[in-house]
């Protein structure tokens, strides 16, 4: 058996199942395709579940990947054992409908045995009990000695992805890695939960359809789908006892080892951090090359939740400063040579996860200063345990991991909730669930277009030409196929060909008509529909339709060439970005239509208002040029040779369609645009936001848009020049900047007013003092008073008495506000403004807080007012130490 590589394995499985007919694909991106099942891509077959459920047409009924995959149901465990890890790739080959059980195992046998060479005294396989004919393939047709295959129950043995859908028996090979990972026992054998025999690969027979009433039933098309974990495999082949120890995966640890100086295998607190840092790092790499940003919710949560722990074992480590840039170009150099992604993104990934570690590094320090306020609490209280809501709040807000909270407590001689913490972690797991939404199988929603023959698709003819003829084979309402529709109906129609683009790629679809000799029909949108089919949803406006009456399908013109303007000069935006930003600008999503365009970008901070000036001109520099917009459909590989971007984990076939505009962009796109840049007219940029963490958003518009916009503009400034009675409106600016300094004279005015009035009031509360256990209390309530003279007017009153605590109230309008403040020995004596400020404005219902000498709280019920401020005697006494 001979030492080999985890780069070297991969290529020999994939070329071995070549060997057998099977097309080679390369893995999907991480983030699942319609799919609401999954968040992430957790298993070799879960992009192709389509082709297993015959809802869509497989390229070739036997194909092979390598898939990239994530699992993160048990992220607490990553680096407490060399078992656990987030990040794995999945080496699989399927059928559909094509070899089944006899050519799968014989063909995983032959792979390693005679390609890898394993001894085969080292290699054992378990079968479902009831499969005879399985265990009857691995004896008479493999030559498996019977005491080398073991029959197990459904638990073990029997794949099933949910209450119903296709599901069957599987065949699993394992290794024995010899007596030291032993259990010692005499039975110690295939089964044993020891380390000894360790399951390599899973041979999956999907040969039944079960149903939601717990029966199955055989599947016309049966299925194979096989899965092997490529790091696993790798373990095995170069004798190591993890998966941590690798060729490529130790290549990370190692580098790890150096940043942190220290080694490897010497102190388990350390190998625990080295070996989350090292799964980590792979992840989140991995996750932002498919274009995964981190975030709050979703697959973005899972991102930032992997990192921030990655950083925080750095800080275990020692590590100084930031290290996960560093470690990104030996995960990328590591697996360039099959994922060509990483390569063609790292500076996006480095700035990425280098913006996302310098904003964690400022949140855990906050974080940290909540969790002392929470200790501070405690100890006023006499508690020695923090609520697990608490607990719950740093770890999915500041991102403090429960162990880190733990250890701090502990630190001071307090424990943490557990329990609470725990309760408050699968409350947030059920809601996440609950906001997925149900689903089958296949992940999506089962719509009315599944029942449709799934060899049934349409031919989009619309780049060529906006009419054409056609038959209405199907009409449907949302839940059923019927057979005709009459005037103020509502349905889908689909056809065999048409010249309406179906929404996609974040261009909106066509509007128009479709007629026939009955009736007429308004275009409302245009959809894609599973396998392939293009629904259009149409209002009946006149007479009736019927299925199979021929139709003609007249585009909108004017509509498709308002959309046109849009998604042209999206691609223009882009160009203009990455020439003023930075070629880590790439696209996060964008939507254009009729009206403008929407296009999202990665951009790590917000643009200068002469950046988005140089964008702006740039664009339409490229308009005036006036550059003929070409279209051509090549090979993948060939597009990009020639410089063509991509999608961020979009999924691309053999072939793609790429629109070229001269030297300024060349892109993959399947939608629709004009022959030339100068018919977009003009480009403005109406709005620059941000949507998320390293995610901006440019709202813009073209051609007529751009009028309305100006005119707009001009509206605003012809009302503006006349409320100031101005005949020029050249002296706008001049005249606005001659109010603002009057505004900021009488802004000066008021304030040394405020403070000649606070001067005077302060003198007067001065008298009214009641002491409380040592220090002096004062509480009023003026009406009306803003907050910021409230605030004024009480810490004029501190700063007279260092033994003041003072709690004021002030209504504006319907509103209101209390401030309490406190004198630095009031301070020392345990009363604490911003504590004490949330306590007294709870009695209204209201909620605050601030600095211990100076806070502010809103009022929730201001008829509770002097409830309030009769109860603040009692509160304040509360924080006062004996």
């Amino acid at each position: 058996m001979r030492w080999t590589g985890l780069n070297e394995l991969r290529e020999s499985y994939l070329k071995f199942f070549e060997s057998k007919g099977c097309l080679r694909h390369k893995s999907f991106p991480l983030v699942p395709r319609n799919d609401k099942s999954l968040l992430l891509i957790n298993a070799g077959m879960a992009p192709l579940k389509p082709y297993f459920t015959k809802q869509e047409v497989p390229p070739r009924t036997r194909m092979t990947t390598c898939q990239k995959c994530i699992r993160t149901n048990d992220i607490e465990n990553v680096g407490k054992t060399a078992r656990h890890g987030t990040f794995f790739e999945m080496l699989g080959n399927f059928s559909f409908g094509d070899y089944f059980k006899k050519e799968a195992i014989s063909w995983a046998w032959e792979y390693m045995t005679k390609v890898l060479e394993i001894p085969e005294e080292k290699l054992y396989v378990s079968v479902y009990e009831e499969d005879d004919e399985a265990a009857d393939i691995w004896h008479k047709v493999v030559g498996l000695p019977e005491e080398k295959i073991f029959r197990m129950g459904r638990e073990d043995n029997f794949w099933e992805a949910g209450i119903d859908g296709p599901c069957g028996p599987c065949s699993e090979i394992y290794y024995d890695r010899g007596p030291k990972y032993g259990c010692g026992k005499p039975d110690c054998t295939v089964g044993c939960d020891c380390d000894r025999y360790m399951e390599v690969w899973n041979l999956v027979f999907t040969q039944f359809e079960r149903h939601e009433d717990g029966t199955y039933t055989e599947l016309s098309q049966k299925n194979i789908d096989t899965g092997m974990g490529l790091e696993r495999l790798a373990a095995v082949m170069q004798d190591v006892d993890s998966i941590f120890d690798v060729d490529t995966v130790k290549a990370i640890r190692d580098h790890i080892c150096r940043i942190a100086g220290c080694e490897y295998g010497v102190e388990y607190k350390k190998d625990v951090s080295i070996r989350v840092i090292t799964d980590h790092i792979r992840t989140v790499t991995f996750m932002a090359s498919d274009g995964v940003l981190p975030s709050n919710e979703g697959r973005g949560y899972v991102m930032r939740r992997l990192l921030r722990r990655a950083v925080r074992h750095g800080k275990l480590l020692g590590i100084e400063g930031l290290f996960l840039k560093d470690l990104v170009k030996t995960v990328v150099d590591c697996s360039k040579c099959e994922y060509n992604e990483l390569e063609e993104k790292y500076d996006y990934i480095v700035k990425l996860l280098t913006n996302e570690e310098k904003n964690f590094n400022d949140t855990i320090d906050r974080g940290l200063v909540m969790l002392n306020g929470y200790i501070d609490e405690m100890a006023a209280k006499g508690e020695k345990i923090l609520d697990g809501k608490k607990c719950f709040f740093l770890s999915d807000t500041y991102g403090f991991p429960i162990d880190l909270t733990r250890e701090i407590l502990e630190e001071r001689g307090l424990e943490c909730d557990e329990e609470g913490f725990k309760e408050a972690l699968q409350v947030q797991k059920d809601t996440a669930r609950a906001a997925r939404g149900g689903s089958k199988y296949m992940g999506a929603d089962e719509t009315v277009f599944h029942k449709i023959d799934r060899e049934y698709t349409t031919e989009f003819v619309g780049y060529e030409k906006l009419e054409a003829e056609s038959v209405i084979d199907f009409i449907a309402t949302e839940d059923e196929l019927i057979n005709a529709a009459g005037a103020g109906d509502e349905v889908y129609i689909v056809s065999k060909l048409t010249p309406f683009y179906a929404e996609s790629g974040g261009q909106v679809g066509d509007r128009g008509e479709i007629t026939t000799k009955t009736g007429r029909c308004e275009v409302i949108d245009t959809q894609k529909a599973v396998g392939g089919k293009t629904a259009h949803k149409v209002k009946v406006v006149e007479g009736a339709i019927e299925v199979g009456q021929s139709a003609s399908f007249k585009v909108d013109s004017e509509y498709r060439l308002a959309v046109m303007r849009n998604h042209s000069c999206a691609h223009l935006l882009q160009s203009a970005l990455r020439t003023v930003l930075g070629d880590h600008v790439h696209q996060a999503g964008q939507l254009v239509d009729s009206e403008r365009l929407r296009f999202d970008f990665s951009h790590f901070s917000a643009m200068t208002l002469d950046e988005i000036q140089r964008v702006e001109m740039l664009v339409n520099s490229y308009i005036l040029s006036a550059i003929d917009i070409k279209t051509q459909v090549l090979p993948i590989e060939e597009a990009k040779k020639l410089g063509a971007m991509a999608l961020f984990g979009e999924k691309y076939g053999e072939t793609v369609r790429v629109v070229s505009m001269g030297g300024a962009s060349i892109e993959f796109c399947g939608g629709t645009h004009l022959d030339n840049t100068s018919k977009a007219g003009l480009f403005k940029i109406v709005s620059e936001s941000s949507v998320a963490a390293g995610v901006r958003r440019i709202e813009a518009v073209t051609g007529k848009g751009v009028l309305e916009v100006m005119g707009k503009q001009i509206e605003t400034l012809n009302e503006a020049s006349g409320l100031l009675k101005l005949t020029n409106q050249s002296e706008l600016v001049a005249r606005v900047k001659g109010l603002m300094e009057e505004i900021r004279a009488l802004e000066r005015e008021k304030n040394e007013l405020s403070a000649a009035i606070a001067e005077i009031r302060s003198k007067s509360l001065l008298d009214r003092t009641v002491d409380v256990k040592g220090v002096k209390l004062i509480t009023a309530m003026f009406n009306p008073m803003k907050p910021d003279e409230i605030r004024l007017l009480a810490e004029a009153i501190r700063d007279k008495n260092p033994e003041i605590v003072c709690v004021i109230a002030g209504v504006n309008g319907k509103s209101a506000n209390i401030c309490v403040t406190a004198g630095k020995e009031a301070v020392a004596k345990g009363v604490l403004a911003g504590k004490a400020v949330g306590k007294i404005a709870a009695v209204t219902g209201g909620r605050g807080g601030g600095r211990p000498d100076s806070a502010m709280a809103g009022v929730g019920d201001i008829f509770k007012i002097d409830e309030a401020l009769a109860a603040a005697e009692e509160i304040i006494a509360e924080f006062v130490k004996d």
